[in-house]
Formats: C-alpha cells, structure tokens, sequence
C-alpha cells in the first residue's frame, strides 16, 4: 500500500457534500496553490493549470484504496486520456509532492477564481 498525497479544493474539502470521501485519510494541511487557477463549474470547481494568487486547498494522505476512488469520482481515465472529466497531475505543496486533479474540457465564459477559494452556492 502506498501513500499519496492529494490536494482538494472543492466538494472534497471539510463539510463539503464529498468530505465522506476523504474518511480515513490523514489531514496534513492547509496551502496555497500558485501554479492553478479555479473555475466554477456550478456544483464543482475545475482547475486549470494557470498561475493564480494562491488557491486555497487542503493536503491529505491517503492509500491507494482512496486514490482509485477519487479517480472514479473525477472522472479520471488514463487509459482514455481525451475522455476523462480531469487529469490528475503532481504539483509541489508545502507538504511536497502532492496530486491535484485539472479539469479536462474548456472553461471559456465560466467565472474564474484566481485567488482564494470555491465555495458552494
């Protein structure tokens, strides 16, 4: 079993709709991202690999069991890359290295968050 390191930044994060997901996974933290800017897609943020002032996310350890399921949430496919819903991506954290899923598909004329946080409507 090998530890991952995962950043959330929408429904994923403390009393959001999918926090149940992150059961048993260990908080290590809160950060700020530069190297992603967010979109608000209604019910759930996107990233965008795009320099930002800093979105907020919080870092969490997690087993492998934990990754597949959030790769099934976000829609991840590496064997189809063109079709998954987000990418998932190894960016640097306070923490180190940690993984953060970016949104696949274009986000023109969606409003767009280039600091702080999402949150739900």
């Amino acid at each position: 079993m090998q530890p991952h390191q995962v950043a959330v930044y929408g429904t994923l994060k403390r009393g959001l709709p999918n926090h149940g997901y992150m059961r048993g996974a260990r908080f290590m933290g809160d950060d700020w991202l530069t190297d992603i800017t967010l979109y608000d897609l209604g019910y759930f943020p996107g990233a965008k690999l795009e320099p930002s002032g800093g979105i907020h996310v919080e870092i969490y350890q997690i087993d492998d069991s934990t990754l597949v399921a959030l790769d099934r949430l976000e829609g991840y496919r590496p064997e189809q890359h063109e079709l998954s819903l987000y990418h998932r991506v190894l960016l640097s954290s306070r923490f180190g290295t940690t993984w953060v899923y970016v949104y696949n598909h274009d986000v023109d004329d969606l409003p767009v968050i280039r600091q702080g946080a999402w949150s739900l409507r």
